[in-house]
């Protein structure tokens, strides 16, 4: 199981929520794995290139011919359960599901977005972490 579970909730953009997360764990030296489905990580690629105007964050997409790259890259974004085993020890789950395999993370943040699916997920996932004896940190956009 991880050692820390957050949940960052009622989030208005979770991409643009998603790139500003990024760009301060870059800067800070953390080393993240971003999963999500193929089409919220294509739209999280474009986003982290053009989110603001004088900002890049360091990011390679898996799997793909960008691989190589990976090791001297802090922000990698592969489709859910395609990362290799020595993938960053901090992962961000902007899916709909748990990580079969969030064990081998030192920390998970999960992004819950405001929409009623989003949220439903959201719950579900919190009770997943839950059933494994995580007490998951809340921090709620709303408030």
């Amino acid at each position: 199981m991880p050692a820390a579970v957050e949940f960052h909730t009622g989030v208005a953009d979770p991409l643009l929520f998603a790139c500003r997360l990024l760009r301060k764990a870059s800067r800070s030296g953390a080393r993240v794995l971003v999963t999500a489905p193929p089409e919220t990580l294509a739209a999280l690629d474009t986003a982290l290139w053009t989110f603001e105007p004088l900002d890049f964050v360091p990011h390679v997409r898996l799997p793909g011919p960008a691989a190589a790259l990976a090791p001297r890259t802090p922000v990698w974004l592969a489709p859910e359960g395609q990362w290799p085993a020595d993938a960053p020890p901090v992962l961000v789950n902007l899916g709909a599901t748990p990580p079969d395999d969030a064990e081998a993370f030192t920390r998970v943040i999960e992004v819950v977005g405001t929409d009623p699916d989003q949220r439903a997920g959201g719950r579900a996932r919190w009770r997943h972490y839950e059933g494994w004896g995580v007490k998951p940190l809340h921090h709620s956009a709303a408030s």
